[in-house]
């Protein structure tokens, strides 16, 4: 499994426990080594609404869309 995945499966770990605000660190840090996955920036825009973030989160599932537009998992 590779580092990008390993973040991931961290990060959904963490909201799965309720813990947003870790697994967007996670999410964050899976985005440092690859900024062009759509589904990196959908899984940040999830952790920042469950924080009432929700600029920010629009933000991200905006990129998501930018990046691949018929994306189905964006929320």
């Amino acid at each position: 499994m590779g580092k990008i995945e390993e973040l991931v499966q961290k990060g959904q770990s963490l909201m799965n426990d309720g813990q947003f605000d870790d697994a967007l660190g996670f999410f964050e840090q899976a985005l440092f080594l690859n900024q062009n996955d759509p589904d990196l920036w959908n899984n940040k825009g999830i952790a920042l609404r469950s924080l009432g973030r929700y600029e920010e989160s629009m933000e991200c599932f905006n990129k998501s869309l930018e990046i691949e537009p018929r994306d189905k998992f964006a929320s």
